[in-house]
């Protein structure tokens, strides 16, 4: 934030923190580009933090025809498996099949008009069609096996718990991507490390129009020339001026209000919400024997139910968005998710007790008129305009899985508008704690026993591993550093967190409040292990490096509490602060 204040002109100023922004700051900073991103939030607090967790070519979208679309991500599929290798695994995955020509009719009237009509079941032909197809995109530089189909007699050997009507099951690889919050952060310092000093950004700040903005502080930074708008630090409240050459739009669903803030209303948005529920439930986890199930519902929506560490994530609704209202998951939604796990696994029951976390987001995709929600285009585009001292590019659309590619496409409008030259791809470049991660399950462990030490035993190590990546190794050596006498210690209410590694995050890794690292910085609220021990205890750790008094732990801790239960339907009852 600090940088931001000091120096109040960049060539590009980039306002949205999910992973497309941050993606483009990432790669304009390794061209040498003198940029800064602002997020109101924290970073992948929106849309980006509510995903599927997938890394995927999109074999739906195939039915829309947007074959461009499907290739571009099978490719950046494969490079983040490759260039990512910490948090982007390959995913099994199975569709159960009930019928075999089903829905050939009704398949070429979806294709053209990009509406349901009535519903008709996809079939194994279809199905088989569009893996071929699948495969055949995936063709070139593909780490992925090719798709194989089994009769319902071997489909049952493999998974003995799936609905015993199926008459076939199809099985392929795709990814996932088990912690996309820390991979947009390691995305993020890329950057600012690239950037050497001139890259900088900051999460808890906001993009104010200027009827709202008040006087701004005058301080002593350089203003330069271009694009004024008006920052405000979400912490302090204070309101400082900023100057760009070129604003880069990329907050998401929000994109058409950041335009309005600007003076220039839009209407490219037409977001639709999502929402997922994660169970704690050991039968249906067993019975997905470790591949997603990835299937078409009664209603003709692809869901998913795939495991997850320990837990089981379900997913998802894809329901027109109301941008004035949260987006939560709602008990209908609940409902709809346990009627789909009925639709494949009808002899596992489900309740509401096994739910331990719920999310929302909604996706920014662009306005869609009469077109339904699932035949939204998932492909992006870049709109401009010019502004006084300069121009806005604003982002519509856009998905995880294509964000590099993104990135790159974004980046270089940006360098034509500077009249700049690319310096170097992104397409090879590791990213974060990807890079020397190794590339076998025995490197793994080798990796594991060399970091291992007195106070460190293999479990804590694979953590930190999971966690980082081979970032761990900076990570431990903040651990064993000398600290007059107050040596690393576990967490009582957790053995995941040590003393020394909240330090850290608060040290390098932009905390703002106590819900990021709870949320963002690891999974704990995610696999439902947020205790009132544990909050309280990771609010003492945090007052000291972040200057927290009494007051604000307390408020921290309630702060909390709110967003786990407004947001994720997670009620923790906090212990005496």
């Amino acid at each position: 934030m600090q940088k931001l204040r000091t120096r109040r002109h960049a060539q590009v100023l980039i306002i949205g923190g999910g992973i497309n922004g941050v993606g483009t700051f990432r790669d304009l900073a390794l061209q040498g580009v003198d940029v800064a991103l602002v997020e109101r939030g924290d970073y992948c607090q929106g849309a980006s933090g509510a995903s599927s967790h997938m890394i995927h070519g999109g074999i739906r979208y195939l039915e829309n025809g947007e074959f461009r679309l499907v290739q571009e991500s099978v490719v950046e599929r494969n490079r983040l498996l490759r260039i990512a290798p910490h948090y982007v695994k390959p995913l099994q995955t199975t569709i159960p099949i009930f019928s075999t020509f089903s829905g050939v009719l009704a398949a070429p009237m979806r294709f053209l008009t990009h509406k349901q009509g009535k519903h008709t079941e996809r079939g194994a032909f279809l199905i088989k069609l569009g893996l071929s197809m699948y495969d055949f995109f995936s063709r070139d530089g593909g780490t992925v096996p090719r798709h194989q189909f089994r009769g319902r007699k071997r489909a049952l050997a493999e998974l003995p718990r799936l609905h015993p009507g199926i008459k076939y099951a199809a099985t392929y690889f795709d990814a996932s991507v088990h912690n996309p919050e820390r991979l947009t952060l390691d995305v993020l310092q890329d950057g600012e490390k690239a950037g050497g000093g001139m890259a900088r950004a900051s999460n808890y700040v906001s993009f104010l129009s200027p009827g709202n903005a008040g006087a701004a502080t005058s301080g002593t930074g350089t203003t330069g020339t271009g694009t004024t708008v008006q920052l405000r630090d979400e912490q302090t409240g204070e309101v400082f001026d900023f100057t760009a050459d070129v604003i880069v739009n990329t907050t998401g669903a929000w994109v058409d209000l950041t335009n309005e803030a600007m003076g220039a209303a839009s209407s490219f948005m037409g977001g639709t919400k999502g929402s997922h529920i994660v169970l704690d439930h050991p039968e249906l986890l067993a019975a997905c024997n470790g591949r997603e199930i990835f299937f078409e519902h009664t209603d003709g929506r692809i869901v998913l139910i795939y495991p997850m560490g320990d837990r089981v994530l379900v997913g998802t609704t894809d329901v027109d968005a109301d941008m004035a209202q949260d987006a939560v998951c709602t008990e209908a939604e609940i409902d709809y998710f346990f009627d789909l796990i009925g639709h494949v696994f009808p002899g596992i029951p489900v309740d509401r007790e096994q739910i331990v976390y719920t999310f929302s987001g909604v996706r920014p995709l662009p306005r869609h008129d009469a077109t339904q929600p699932g035949f939204v285009s998932r492909d992006y585009r870049i709109e401009r305009r010019a502004a006084a001292g300069g121009a806005v590019l604003s982002l519509v659309g856009g998905k995880w899985t294509t964000f590099r590619a993104l990135a790159e496409h974004l980046s270089n409008d940006v360098l034509a508008e500077l009249g700049m030259e690319r310096k170097v791809s992104t397409a090879k470049l590791a990213i974060g704690g990807g890079a020397g991660f190794p590339d076998s399950e025995d490197g793994i462990q080798r990796w594991i026993k060399a970091h291992m030490s007195a106070g460190r035993d293999a479990a804590r190590v694979t953590g930190l591993l999971t966690r980082y990546g081979t970032r761990a190794e900076e990570v431990i050596r903040f651990l064993d550093a000398d600290r007059a006498g107050a040596p690393d210690r576990l967490l009582h209410s957790t053995r995941e967190l040590s003393t020394r590694e909240l330090e850290f995050m608060a040290a390098h890794e932009q905390v703002g409040h106590l819900v990021d690292v709870l949320i963002r910085r690891t999974s704990l609220a995610f696999r439902g292990l947020v205790t009132g021990e544990l909050l309280n205890e990771v609010a003492d750790i945090l007052s000291g490096p972040l200057g927290w008094d009494a007051a604000r732990r307390a408020k921290e801790i309630s702060h909390t509490q709110e967003v786990l239960q407004r947001f994720h339907r997670v009620q923790v009852h906090s212990l005496v602060a």
